[in-house]
């Protein structure tokens, strides 16, 4: 490459020099330097690559990077051995000092934060690395053929392309894999961390599927825990349509765990009888019905030719999990979805596909994405695939449904779903849960709002349990922060001062609003600081 083609920055510093060296400029982009080199995993080991033309071969193993307009593309060919994974490898000095950001495989845990340079952290999607004035950013764009994530040392950059099918490696057989596109940027003149990390993730999703209009509404499940009823729902929807101003954007009532049979989620319980009646009821009172899933889950009388493998760690004593790849299955789960709009159903919330799939929490994924000893009835395809296909499957059968997906992969539900629940539950009896999931969730996945899908950093859990002073403030962060809000309240517990402040939430929610940003992220873990509407406000989350 011709040093007239390398990128130029104007500002100096660890990021814009280490950005310099492992990039060049590509008309209005700039593209990552060929990989110095390049591994693949097979049989549970890794073994080197040799370089040949725009790739890396070993024995009849192929990768191949081929330039686009705005990115690098990575190819795979492995007709006969079940290929795990490949890595490639950039050498590159990084300042012990910089601090670096990776995103999670699914929701967050309490666990998002600007840390240390860490070679043994796993940075799923994409990495931020910050020197304190400038950032550089390394991802892949969304809706990948693989699970991607980045490794950082003082002097590589490293980027693992999963390729496994289940826990096996896949068979590719004569196909070749398109895995991945990767796709970097870095800080502008007078452009901070966030508004970088916002704008980069706008680049590796370049069409997002939005909501028309901002969400908002009421979700009974931390009120309730599963113990709903028909006309617990009637009640908790008539109560909060009082608090509703605008005619022009409708709240929801989402309807959580426990109005279906215990394994069919296309047959109402004794609880609800009619769900079609019950979304009439919602609408009757002012609001829209959405309804809460989980498309994985097996019938007690499935065939076990339908079910997924036992894998260590998942209880399948009282779960059986159907199998992704068996098209019975994925024609079940879109007949469910179908009928959720026939019923009246205007959103559908499904959840704990990941973990119905790998048996394991996004938390719990350090090391291998699953447990070892298992794979699909089809081996033929990458678990990003497998996903993929589950999920362009929902987004197929839900016609103009909003779909919000939860227990999701981050990168492969953005431009499928509209919204996203992009961390672990908050509560309605632990204040400290739902400022630390909430509150650190929303704090360093906001970035991801309005560029990936409309970002849920969940519920406000409004009950006698949780001190009010700090659920108000929770509330305030939701509503003013351009996000999706949802509030389940216990109505009994409702006196005039929070009756204004839901009011006054359900007005912020219902129109649009800029993007709220923590203007303390890059030390703070729980952000107190933020600025919302164009104003700082500060809050006291201990």
């Amino acid at each position: 490459m011709l040093r007239r083609n390398f990128l130029k920055l104007s500002v100096a510093g660890t990021a814009a020099a280490m950005f310099s060296n492992l990039t060049y400029a590509a008309g209005a982009f700039a593209l990552v330097q060929q990989p110095d080199a390049a591994w693949a995993n097979v049989n549970d080991q890794w073994v080197k690559m040799t370089r040949s033309g725009t790739g890396f071969i070993y024995q009849d193993i192929r990768v191949d990077i081929k330039s686009g307009a705005d990115s690098k593309s990575v190819y795979i060919q492995s007709p006969k051995a079940e290929l795990m994974g490949v890595r490639l490898t950039w050498k590159n000095k990084v300042k012990s000092f910089s601090k670096v950001l990776g995103d999670h495989w699914e929701r967050t845990y309490a666990d998002m934060g600007w840390k240390s340079v860490d070679a043994k952290v796993k940075n799923p999607w994409y990495v931020l690395i910050n020197d304190g004035t400038n950032t550089a950013a390394f991802g892949v764009k969304t809706g990948c053929s693989t699970i991607c994530w980045w490794g950082v040392s003082e002097d590589e950059l490293a980027l693992t392309i999963d390729t496994h099918s289940g826990a096996g490696g896949v068979k590719l057989g004569d196909r070749k894999l398109h895995a991945a596109d990767i796709i970097t940027t870095s800080s502008r003149a007078g452009e901070n961390a966030y508004a970088t990390d916002h704008r980069f993730c706008k680049m590796m999703c370049p069409k997002p599927r939005l909501p028309k209009q901002p969400v908002y509404g009421i979700n009974d499940w931390y009120v309730a825990y599963g113990k709903n009823s028909y006309q617990t729902i009637k009640d908790q929807t008539a109560a909060m349509a009082q608090f509703v101003t605008n005619a022009a954007n409708k709240p929801f009532s989402l309807i959580d765990d426990g109005w279906q049979q215990p394994d069919d989620f296309s047959i109402a319980n004794e609880k609800f009888k009619d769900m079609h009646k019950m979304g009439e009821e919602i609408k009757g009172l002012g609001m829209r019905p959405g309804l809460w899933t989980r498309p994985l889950i097996a019938r007690k009388d499935d065939s076990k030719t339908l079910l997924s493998p036992k894998i260590k760690g998942r209880d399948q004593t009282d779960e059986l999990i159907l199998d992704p790849t068996i098209p019975e299955n994925i024609e079940r789960v879109k007949r469910n979805i179908r009928l959720y709009k026939q019923w009246g159903y205007e959103m559908v919330k499904h959840d704990f596909s990941t973990w119905d799939i790998f048996g394991r929490w996004g938390f719990q994924m350090k090391d291998t994405m699953t447990a070892p000893g298992w794979t699909f009835q089809d081996q033929t395809k990458t678990n990003a695939e497998i996903i993929n296909n589950l999920y362009q499957a929902i987004r197929g059968a839900a016609g103009d449904m909003y779909i919000i997906g939860c227990n999701t992969m981050s990168h492969l539900s953005a431009g499928v779903f509209e919204l996203n629940r992009i961390g672990d539950d908050t509560s309605g009896r632990e204040w400290e849960r739902t400022k630390k999931y909430g509150v650190n969730t929303l704090g360093f996945r906001l970035p991801q709002h309005n560029a990936f899908y409309a970002a849920d950093g969940d519920c406000v859990g409004l009950t006698k349990d949780v001190p009010w002073e700090k659920n108000r403030q929770w509330l305030q962060l939701l509503s003013e922060s351009g996000s999706p809000l949802f509030i389940s309240a216990e109505l009994d517990i409702l006196d005039a001062d929070k009756k204004a402040a839901i009011k006054t939430a359900f007005a912020h929610a219902a129109r649009v609003q800029p993007t709220g940003e923590p203007l303390d992220w890059m030390t703070n873990p729980l952000p107190a600081k933020w600025k919302l509407n164009n104003r700082e406000v500060n809050f006291k989350w201990d």
